[in-house]
């Protein structure tokens, strides 16, 4: 373990970027990032947790489709963090902390049934996208295109696997 202890950027705080994006329109984009990111991990979590619990007569396809899913989700935060860090800012990590920047209601802990799970999860893939609208119009109006690009590639994988979702909750898709 480290025995000393330097803070090179405190958590909220954000320095001038070399992308010469104004430091207010990086704090609002920051802000705005870091929401996502909370948002695209709580996703993640209830992705895995389907992709854990699926059972049923569908279960080698959807656990696998749930597990691309989740993966997808990862990519996704991990792109959202990294811009927030290019534009001087500090992207969440901690549990805590994404659960206070989420915007988004996870399912409890409790196991459903795969109809349910599925249902919940189109939910919160909604929530999701319509939260990245916002923030692909919020980095346009701001100037940053970079960034409005970034959000729009992490939209185009999110919402195919919201509309493979809606496939399996079809009336002849699962054994009911």
């Amino acid at each position: 373990m480290a025995t000393q202890e330097h803070v090179r950027r405190e958590f909220g705080a954000v320095e001038e970027n070399e992308l010469r994006l104004d430091k207010e329109k990086s704090e609002q984009i920051i802000t705005a990032l870091n929401q996502d990111l909370a948002d695209t991990y709580t996703l993640y979590h209830q992705l895995k947790k389907h992709h854990w619990n699926v059972e049923g007569a569908e279960f080698r396809d959807l656990h696998l489709f749930l597990g691309d899913a989740a993966g997808h989700a990862e990519e996704a935060a991990d792109e959202l963090a990294e811009r927030a860090q290019a534009l001087g800012g500090t992207p969440i990590a901690g549990g805590k902390a994404q659960e206070e920047h989420a915007t988004v209601e996870p399912e409890g802990e409790d196991v459903y049934d795969i109809r349910t799970s599925l249902k919940n999860d189109l939910e919160l893939f909604g929530d999701v996208i319509e939260s990245l609208r916002d923030h692909i119009e919020l980095a346009e109006n701001l100037g940053d295109h970079a960034t409005a690009q970034i959000l729009r590639e992490i939209i185009v994988q999110t919402e195919e696997d919201a509309h493979h979702i809606e496939h399996y909750l079809e009336d002849d898709t699962l054994v009911q």
